[in-house]
């Protein structure tokens, strides 16, 4: 909606983590819903604006660059619609602020929940694994150690093995696609969070990518190669270990997806 009539406030925050959703974003648009209403705001408003947004760094430079950005000249719509679309938007930042509240309110409670069990630990000894990722995995996968009896289960299960279809001469090895959304979803955020985190999973991730796989393949056999720790980890009672995980005594690695 805000490139129909805003465009210097679709970009303003787009290189910036969050963008829209940033306090700092909504609080100026809520300030300023319109293009027309943006150029009245001052260097010095918009100083106030970012530090009642929780702003602390780099506050002045931060005013200057917006201040600059919504003086640029631009096309603009009709003033009646301008306003118009203003208040449709006022109405949106409203209920995307709602949003943001509720959602805050659920992340806390969650993590003040799952930090009660006595398997949270050994799921947050995992590199790349926030408190969300972990209560995820932790309410799918259940709580019974004994639920999944080889780690070969577990991957299937959360849909990181591969299908191998075979008639007579015919062999095709594919990405499993029918699996649970949540656990597929939490698995490749959880696999690209460990490039950083993690030497062993860098290590895997890049050979992988090397011999041919494409991202999404390769942060699956990276998924698969956590999957078959955390199971180890939870039928013995154990933190996670790097050296054990990736270099002691490498499991042998799936069949190399085709097609994906």
């Amino acid at each position: 909606m805000l490139r129909d009539y805003y465009p210097a406030a679709a970009t303003a925050w787009a290189h910036l983590p969050g963008g829209l959703t940033r306090p700092e974003a909504r609080l100026i648009l809520t300030a300023a819903p319109t293009p027309t209403q943006a150029t009245r705001l001052t260097r010095r408003r918009l100083e106030t604006l970012l530090s009642s947004a929780g702003r602390t760094r780099l506050i002045t430079a931060e005013a200057t660059r917006l201040h600059e950005l919504f003086h640029v000249r631009a096309l603009r719509q009709p003033a009646e619609v301008e306003d118009a679309m203003g208040r449709h938007a006022a109405a949106l930042l409203t209920q995307l602020d709602a949003t943001i509240a509720s959602a805050h309110t659920l992340w806390t409670h969650i993590d003040a929940m799952a930090e009660q069990h006595p398997q949270t630990p050994i799921y947050r000894s995992f590199p790349g694994m926030g408190p969300l990722l972990a209560a995820r995995l932790l309410a799918e996968l259940g709580d019974d150690p004994h639920r999944f009896p080889t780690p070969r289960n577990l991957r299937a299960f959360c849909a990181a093995t591969p299908i191998t279809w075979a008639s007579g001469t015919s062999h095709k090895v594919s990405h499993r696609r029918k699996a649970n959304p949540i656990l597929a979803e939490t698995g490749h955020l959880w696999a690209f969070a460990t490039l950083t985190r993690s030497p062993g999973a860098r290590a895997l991730y890049d050979r992988r990518r090397a011999a041919g796989d494409h991202h999404p393949a390769a942060l699956r056999r990276l998924y698969a190669r956590l999957l078959g720790s955390l199971h180890y980890c939870l039928r013995t009672g154990s933190a996670y270990d790097e050296d054990r995980a990736f270099t002691a005594s490498p499991e042998p690695e799936p069949e190399t997806e085709h097609g994906t």
